[in-house]
């Protein structure tokens, strides 16, 4: 080989070498995730605040908890999102492990217009509202929950996820508990068979549909709910107290909720006593690999969470989400440690 040639194969070789080194540093300074739009804004408020402080980006795909979960499995992010826990037996088949982030709530958005007042709901009167029984916003089950409120002769049109979605699944479940038909018929699930209504995608579509649909009746995620300003109505909970949607109410559902002690700390917050409990709070879960392929990938992204567990509180309740419990999120640590193969728990803090 001629020294040109020499030089020039050493040349190709240095600029392999560095071309793969940039690769691995880009695939350092970012993080993939996808699934469940209820906790997207936080998430999103999150990423921002922790890209800015560390030059780490956080890509998330709001997509739905049933499609955080399917890819997820599939292995084509480090993470995955989802508003229903796994089963144990679930986590266990697919190598997964499961952890909490926030709690929030699911409430039901009402566009019905000249409508002076706030409206009183409870979860048999939406359940029948959702199977098309009641079809008319002054029917007498709800002139009888409000009867100080001038309800007009609008038929009521329900909207509901089309996708795989856990803010479906904790507002099925939560009829199911409210009304044995529903139960019986319907049932809960990310992805139902609803007997009426209009499908939209994402927290997102169903609030634009409701939006633009008199007489619509939808259930999103509160924070969608403060950021479009729209009209939501209050629950009668477990106790048969009238309750609003915050997060004081959404705390009153999770006092008393023994973490540590339910498998892969999957606890579902909906129907929960207590005088002050929202009757659909939620709990968003993280899933990743028990063994994962790239464990300097799930390293980086166990890193974010820790962060946001110790920094992102405050955004958290400007969004009207609730924080977990120091606690919690002790025993979230302990679990990382116990559970994920190859990172390095110290170095998380």
């Amino acid at each position: 080989m001629t020294m040109l040639g020499r030089i020039f194969r050493r040349a190709v070789i240095v600029g392999i070498v560095a071309l793969a080194s940039a690769t691995a540093a880009l695939a350092q300074s970012s993080i993939t995730g996808a699934g469940a739009t209820l906790p997207f804004p936080v998430y999103a408020k999150w990423a921002q605040a922790y890209e800015a402080a560390t030059g780490v980006r956080v890509n998330y795909q709001s997509i739905g908890s049933g499609g955080g979960i399917r890819q997820i499995k599939s292995g084509t992010v480090t993470f995955g999102a989802s508003d229903m826990p796994l089963k144990p037996e679930e986590l266990e088949a697919a190598g997964l492990v499961q952890f909490p982030t926030i709690i929030s709530g699911v409430v039901p958005v009402i566009n019905v217009p000249g409508l002076e007042g706030e409206l009183t709901l409870t979860g048999d009167v939406l359940a029948r509202l959702y199977s098309g029984e009641i079809k008319k916003w002054n029917d007498v089950a709800i002139k009888q929950l409000n009867p100080d409120v001038e309800l007009p002769d609008l038929h009521v049109a329900p909207v509901y996820r089309s996708d795989g979605s856990g803010t479906t699944f904790l507002f099925t479940d939560y009829l199911s508990k409210a009304n044995p038909n529903w139960a019986r018929s319907v049932g809960a699930a990310t992805s139902v068979r609803f007997p009426i209504g209009i499908g939209a995608k994402g927290n997102e579509g169903v609030a634009a549909v409701a939006r633009r649909t008199r007489g619509a009746l939808g259930y999103i995620e509160y924070a969608y709910a403060k950021q479009t300003g729209m009209k939501v109505a209050k629950l009668v909970n477990r106790e048969g107290q009238v309750v609003a949607p915050d997060a004081a109410t959404f705390q009153a559902a999770a006092e008393g909720v023994d973490w540590a002690g339910t498998p892969s700390f999957g606890v579902i917050l909906t129907d929960q006593p207590g005088a002050n409990a929202w009757p659909v709070t939620s709990v968003s879960y993280i899933l990743i690999h028990r063994a994962p392929r790239d464990p300097a990938a799930v390293q980086q992204a166990l890193r974010f969470f820790a962060w946001a567990y110790a920094e992102g509180d405050e955004v958290a309740r400007q969004l009207g989400y609730v924080p977990l419990p120091q606690s919690v999120v002790d025993a979230v640590k302990r679990h990382w440690a116990n559970s994920i193969q190859g990172i390095d728990i110290t170095a998380l803090h």
